[in-house]
C-alpha cells in the first residue's frame, strides 16, 4: 500500500521497478493522512506499507496480520507505535535528514518576513496605503532554537551568518565544532523563552515535547517575541496560543503544522493578521522529494527481501 500523498501523484513512474521485484501496488484516496478508521478495514491485506503521518496505532497493528515493513516517506514516526512495531516483528524504516535544508530554510524565511514585516506591508500598500512599518534586523534580535539536530543546527548557521545571537535547548548537548561555528549558546528553555526575539522549534514529537509550548511557557515569552513551528503541530498548545496572540501576549506567530490537520475551516488562526500559515509544506523541494521517493522505494524493498530471507 502507498499512502504518502507526495508519492501518489507520481508513483507510476516507479510501477516498472516495483513489478520487476515482484510486488504489487495499491494507492488508496488519502486526504493529508490515514486515520485509523481507514486503515482498520484494509491494512490486513498488505505486506509492506509506504505511508506519510498515517495513524499506526496499536490496533491497526494488530490487524495488519501481513504487514512486515513500514517504510516511512519522511523522518517523523510520531504517527507509528514504534514499540508496538517491535513486540510484532514489523520492520519500521523513515529517511533521516530528508528535509533538513529546505526546513531551515522555511524557518528563516519566516523569521526575516516576520522581522521585515513583509507581508504587513503588502497587505497595506494593496489597502491603498503608503505607510513605513518599522522593522527590525535579525543582528539585532536573539533566536531561540528548541531542538538542536540536523535542522536546528542548521537554522543555528544560518542565523549565525545573519549575525543574531543563537541559544539552542536540547538534551543532548551539539558537538563542539557545531557550538564553535555558530556561537549557539545552549541554555536552559526558561532562559530560551524569556530571551529569544524568535523562537523556533525543531525537536521531534514525543511524550517530553508534547505540549511543550504550553500557556505557561508562552507566558515566559516577549511579548513582542514570535513563535515559528514547522516541526509538529502537538508540540504547541494550540488554544493557549491563539489566546496569546488574539490578546497581543505574543506579537505573532508562523505555522507550518497544526494539532488538527488539515486546519480546519473554523480555527480563529485563519483569521489573524499577526500569523503567517502553511499546510505542513516547509518541506517543499522537488529535489528532496525525489530523494526520498527513491530512499523510500529502496528501504521498502530491501526490508521485504530481507524478512523473506529470514522467514526461510
Amino acid at each position: 500500500m502507498i499512502s504518502a500523498p507526495y508519492m501518489q501523484p507520481v508513483i507510476n513512474r516507479f510501477a516498472d521497478e516495483f513489478h520487476a521485484q515482484g510486488v504489487r501496488f495499491v494507492a488508496p484516496a488519502v486526504h493529508e493522512r490515514m486515520e485509523e478508521a481507514d486503515l482498520l478495514p484494509i491494512i490486513d491485506r498488505f505486506d509492506g506499507v509506504i505511508c506519510g503521518d498515517d495513524r499506526f496505532s496499536r490496533s491497526v497493528l494488530l490487524k495488519a496480520s501481513r504487514l512486515k515493513v513500514i517504510s516511512k516517506w519522511g523522518t517523523g514516526v510520531d504517527s507509528i507505535d514504534r514499540n508496538a512495531c517491535e513486540e510484532l516483528g514489523i520492520r519500521l524504516c523513515n529517511t533521516p535528514g530528508a528535509f533538513t535544508i529546505p526546513v531551515a530554510d522555511s524557518a528563516m524565511a519566516y523569521m526575516l518576513a516576520l522581522a521585515r514585516r513583509s507581508f504587513e506591508q503588502t497587505e497595506q500598500m494593496r489597502d491603498g496605503g503608503w505607510a513605513k512599518l518599522p522593522g527590525v534586523t535579525l543582528s539585532e534580535c536573539t533566536i531561540g532554537i528548541i531542538g538542536v539536530g540536523a535542522i536546528g543546527r542548521e537554522v543555528a548557521r544560518r542565523a549565525a551568518v545573519f549575525g543574531a545571537r543563537v541559544l539552542g535547548h536540547d538534551p543532548v548537548e551539539p558537538p563542539a565544532h557545531i557550538i564553535a561555528s555558530t556561537g549557539i549558546e545552549m541554555v536552559v528553555l526558561d532562559q530560551l523563552l524569556r530571551e529569544s526575539d524568535f523562537v523556533t522549534i525543531h525537536c521531534d514529537l514525543n511524550s517530553t515535547s508534547h505540549r511543550l509550548i504550553n500557556r505557561n511557557a508562552l507566558a515566559k515569552m516577549k511579548p513582542t517575541a514570535f513563535l515559528i513551528n514547522t516541526a509538529r503541530g502537538p508540540i504547541v498548545e494550540e488554544f493557549a496560543l491563539t489566546e496569546a496572540l488574539l490578546s497581543k501576549r505574543l506579537a505573532g506567530a508562523a505555522l507550518d503544522v497544526f494539532e488538527v490537520e488539515p486546519l480546519p475551516r473554523a480555527s480563529p488562526l485563519r483569521g489573524l493578521k499577526n500569523v503567517l500559515m502553511a499546510a505542513h509544506n516547509s518541506n517543499s523541494s522537488p529535489a528532496a522529494w525525489e530523494r526520498v521517493h527513491r530512499s523510500t522505494i529502496d528501504n521498502l524493498i530491501r526490508g521485504l527481501k530481507e524478512v523473506t530471507r529470514m522467514a526461510a
